[in-house]
């Protein structure tokens, strides 16, 4: 069985990564994460979804294969032409309110192989 390493505290630079060994502030495996590109099969699906949101609806894209800098930037792209807000989750951008026929000719324009998904 695989030990699960954690984080340990040092009384002078308080808490220090497992992996690296450095002080948390300073930690470099977790900016790595974060800039990774997720692994996807290469199509960007542009859905519709109502769950956990009272019945209001957002139109939610994922398969983006791009790391967290460059997801917001894209989201905040195409917030901007749909004029509405939005948020990143895990990955995935949300977009308040119903944009697919909006965003799917966008997404293509930026040269990506893009599907609508749902009903």
């Amino acid at each position: 069985m695989k030990k699960k390493k954690r984080s340990v505290y040092s009384s002078d630079l308080g808490r220090i990564c497992a992996d690296c060994r450095r002080p948390d502030k300073y930690c470099i495996c977790r900016e790595r994460a974060k800039e990774a590109k997720p692994k996807t099969d290469g199509i960007v699906r542009v859905g519709r979804s109502t769950k956990g949101r009272k019945g209001a609806g957002v139109t939610v894209v994922t398969g983006l294969p791009l790391g967290e800098k460059d997801l917001k930037a894209v989201a905040k792209t195409l917030k901007s032409k749909c004029g509405s807000g939005g948020t990143i989750k895990d990955g995935v951008i949300e977009i308040q309110g119903e944009h697919r026929d909006t965003l799917v000719p966008i997404l293509e324009k930026m040269g990506y192989t893009v599907k609508r998904s749902g009903g």
